[in-house]
């Protein structure tokens, strides 16, 4: 049996929820983010509940910054067992929504929301799962997983830090998987498919809880006896570093490989002077000798 297909003794989960209000699902009602809120938490203690050793962290991704809503990084709220149900899941429950709250009321009023800093958001994850593992004993096998649930559109502008964060936890064999709430997320898809994670777009919103548990729930070990949905064609087209925009063909710096949709003499990302060689000498023609 593979390294990959033996179970885990604990899982490492990291959730990563994107709270922007220029989601259009948020922008057409916005109780509809209560309801997504509340699928993301019964995953999460859904994931608590397979194994006692399993951990959580849940991120909330704003336009301004992103923040851990749980655990929270001061002393933990007191909480009391109510109606039965586990104390933990009581803490996630209202850390989360507390954490929230204050995380939505410190955005700046006068600011216009821009894009979701979903790149910083998956960085700050990282750096959690990172931490689990130096913490854990070595002879503890760990599986770590990241989940982003967005709503919001594509964007190159974040296109650097995005492969940095991919090939980073590729390396650190680290699964993302990303749950699409609106559209198609090209980008995303690239980091799923580069880690080995799952991509998925909800037809539904009605439904987020059962597509949750049915498809982001299982670990890499056992995702492999599912029947779960493919990835698709992969959109790998790369974001020229002068407009951020996707391209098919376009430029490569030879130094620092960075792309560019139109051609310039120096590469403005590593100041390279490129030669423009001139056209070609013409040969003069011989001339014949007269007898």
């Amino acid at each position: 049996m593979a390294d990959d297909e033996i179970p885990s003794d604990s899982s490492t989960l990291v959730i990563i929820v994107d709270t922007n209000p220029n989601q259009r699902y948020i922008t057409e009602d916005p109780k509809i983010l209560t309801g997504c809120l509340d699928a993301v938490i019964a995953f999460a203690n859904s994931h608590l509940m397979q194994k006692s050793r399993n951990e959580l962290a849940v991120i909330g991704c704003h336009f301004h910054k992103s923040e851990y809503l749980y655990p929270s990084p001061g002393k933990p709220l007191d909480v009391r067992q109510i109606d039965g149900q586990y104390e933990l899941f009581t803490l996630v429950e209202k850390t989360v929504k507390m954490r929230l709250v204050n995380l939505i009321k410190s955005q700046p009023q006068e600011e216009k929301p821009g894009e979701s800093l979903l790149a910083g958001a998956l960085a700050m994850g990282l750096c959690f799962i990172s931490k689990v593992r130096r913490e854990a004993s070595p002879a503890l096998k760990i599986s770590s997983r990241i989940l982003i649930v967005t709503g919001s559109s594509d964007t190159a502008a974040q296109y650097i830090n995005y492969m940095n964060v991919f090939f980073t936890a590729q390396k650190q064999q680290v699964l993302i998987d990303v749950c699409s709430l609106d559209k198609h997320l090209s980008l995303l898809q690239q980091g799923c498919d580069i880690t080995g994670g799952l991509y998925l777009k909800v037809p539904t919103l009605e439904g987020l809880l059962q597509y949750l548990l049915w498809v982001f729930l299982p670990e890499g070990s056992e995702r492999k006896q599912l029947v779960l949905p493919g990835r698709g064609r992969v959109d790998y087209r790369a974001a020229c570093f002068c407009h951020r925009e996707l391209l098919t063909i376009g430029y490569v710096c030879s130094v620092c490989l960075s792309v560019f949709c139109k051609f310039s003499p120096i590469c403005t990302t590593c100041h390279t002077v490129f030669k423009i060689g001139g056209p070609l000498p013409i040969k003069p023609k011989k001339k014949k000798m007269k007898v």
